[in-house]
């Protein structure tokens, strides 16, 4: 069938006229870039606003951290720097009783300031002479942590009287209460020496971070959280949820020190992390914004844009209907034998020339390449179907001389040794196996028929290897109709005995064969209780050459097969374990012809 291609408008030998369509398209994409840039600049500038905004929050945050830690700072030296404290500690000349009126002042006072301050959770002064007051002086210290060797406790030594932080923790200081604290802590001076032979640490809850934090709106899904120069978490409003491995954060990203700002893109969880860090305390304050929460001023901006745009395209679009529909028609002729040619229709696909405009000459060479095109498609075809044949004769010649030959002598020597019933055996199953080997009629036979053929094969080396082998093949009879490329599953189980269970130390070799239906594919697999196979030799299972010696057949010959003739989705597939044995996976398509007659094997 011809098709006619004919248009007033490609009377003329030029196609200039179809430019209106192009110049259409040109103000199209002039609308949508000028639509992407103004959405973009929209973005970008109230994405700076933000940034600028949630900045200004975060120096509030960390402003007011600094301060109450400068008042924390305050109490510990009043208190590390305390004369009823010092004379507690270190007075070697003073009496018991005058120690024990020293003692109940300090407790005194620790109880003053624990009553003004809901955040403060412990007070204690510790001396290494052994002397130590904790809180209302009825806590004991725990006997079974090692306070020394604490962070908190080493810092506040090496520190030379200054107060120094902790990172959020469990004190397990004090004996029978843990609870999650941020440890203010600094050496106490011996009057006496003029060396640190003291701790004062104030164990701070987290109630006044909390309120801190918690007083800064980052929208109704942000928040505020704080890590030390280690990039440990020292308040997080969702601790538990980190400790747990439930949540994570950006931790290495805000301490690179590189920038203030930084988003994550996670869709409709994008955050922008806005990052400060105090000099002071040297403490990082993070703030999180959800990104959808800070676009959502854009949205009135952006419609006025969107509308404008819209409404300029539509009228373009309308032009470019009107001028384009003459200029489209040839096309079209042109795109629809195109189409028939891609699903392999060629005889609908030539079109008649009646213009020698440039459509005129594209026409003709489309028909000069489909033509051509046919030409190597059927000699493909072909080729194809010639090379399959080949390939299975050739795997069919490849009969194991040394197989054929050990089963005659096997049959001979039973025969003399008057064993007929197993002669009859052998040779019956060596008759089958011969005439299924020399048939070349069919190229394509049923799994019933495969594995009567694979059936048989078993049945002679079993009998050749007595007592060594056994074999169980259980085939579901509703996939013993379908077909499959011939001897694809005989050299797979002689690779199985020769390869594996022939090289098996103990115990007796056994091979087992199951095929089903799984969804719209059939699975055969053959299993080995052979020597196996390690990681290596695994991977290039496939880059084995034929085994000169046994004459056995590559596995990489059958895959081969198998995909040439299925596609590149079919073939086989191995699993292998050293000293547990192989199992390879056969998978070809469900076929579409049906035949209701077989025998049971």
């Amino acid at each position: 069938m011809t098709r006619k291609q004919g248009n007033l408008l490609f009377r003329f030998k030029s196609i200039r006229s179809t430019m209106i369509f192009f110049f259409t398209m040109i103000i199209a994409v002039a609308l949508i870039v000028f639509l992407i840039i103004s959405i973009r600049y929209t973005q970008e500038n109230i994405m700076e606003n933000s940034k600028y905004y949630t900045m200004q929050l975060i120096e509030q945050v960390n402003g007011d951290i600094d301060s109450y830690m400068d008042y924390m700072e305050n109490i510990s030296r009043l208190i590390s720097k305390n004369k009823d404290v010092i004379d507690y500690l270190y007075d070697e000349t003073a009496t018991k009783e005058e120690l024990d009126q020293i003692k109940t002042r300090v407790i005194s006072q620790f109880q003053t300031i624990s009553d003004a301050r809901d955040d403060i959770y412990n007070i204690a002064v510790l001396s290494d002479n052994g002397r130590n007051v904790i809180n209302d002086g009825k806590d004991q210290l725990n006997p079974y942590a090692d306070i020394k060797q604490s962070e908190w406790y080493v810092k506040a030594r090496q520190s030379n009287g200054i107060a120094v932080l902790s990172s959020s923790h469990v004190q397990n200081a004090i004996k029978d209460d843990y609870k999650w604290v941020v440890t203010l802590s600094c050496g106490i001076q011996n009057p006496n020496t003029g060396t640190i032979e003291g701790v004062l640490f104030v164990d701070l809850n987290y109630s006044a971070i909390n309120n801190l934090c918690e007083g800064i709106s980052m929208g109704s899904k942000g928040y505020v959280f704080i890590i030390d120069s280690q990039g440990r978490i020292v308040y997080h409003p969702r601790q538990t949820l980190l400790y747990s491995g439930l949540k994570s954060e950006k931790v290495e990203e805000a301490l690179n020190g590189k920038q203030t700002n930084f988003t994550t893109v996670e869709g409709e969880n994008s955050k922008l992390y806005t990052v400060y860090t105090s000099e002071k305390t040297g403490w990082t304050v993070v703030g999180v914004a959800y990104l959808s929460e800070l676009m959502t001023g854009r949205e009135e901006t952006q419609l006025a844009y969107l509308i404008t745009a819209l409404f300029l395209i539509i009228i373009s679009g309308i032009i470019a209907i009107i001028l384009s529909s003459e200029i489209s028609k040839p096309l079209k002729e042109l795109a629809n034998s195109m189409k028939a040619v891609q699903e392999g229709h060629f005889e609908h696909a030539e079109i008649e020339i009646l213009e020698q405009n440039e459509i005129g000459m594209l026409s003709n060479s489309f028909n000069i390449m489909t033509q051509k095109i046919k030409e190597l498609m059927e000699q493909i075809v072909r080729e194809q179907r010639a090379k399959r044949k080949s390939e299975l004769k050739a795997l069919q010649s490849q009969i194991n001389p040394h197989f054929l030959y050990n089963t005659l002598d096997s049959i001979i020597w039973m025969s003399e040794s008057g064993k007929n019933q197993e002669v009859v055996l052998m040779t019956s199953s060596l008759a089958k196996l011969l005439r299924q080997s020399i048939s070349n009629e069919d190229e394509i036979v049923s799994i019933y028929s495969e594995i009567g053929y694979t059936k048989s094969y078993l049945t002679i080396q079993k009998m050749r290897y007595k007592n060594k082998l056994e074999f169980e093949i259980d085939i579901k009879e509703d996939i013993l109709n379908e077909s499959i490329v011939k001897l694809v599953l005989q050299p797979l189980v002689e690779n199985a005995i020769y390869h594996g269970i022939k090289y098996k130390e103990d115990g007796k070799g056994f091979i087992r064969i199951m095929g089903e239906r799984v969804e719209n594919d059939i699975v055969i697999c053959i299993e080995d209780n052979g020597k196996g196979m390690d990681k290596e030799a695994l991977n290039h299972i496939f880059d084995k050459k034929e085994n000169k010696k046994s004459g056995g057949v590559g596995v990489n010959n059958v895959n081969n097969r198998l995909k040439l003739y299925y596609g590149s989705r079919y073939g086989l597939r191995f699993r292998s374990q050293v000293d547990v044995g192989t199992m390879v996976e056969v998978r070809i398509p469900v076929s579409s012809e049906e035949d209701s007659h077989y025998e049971k094997y």
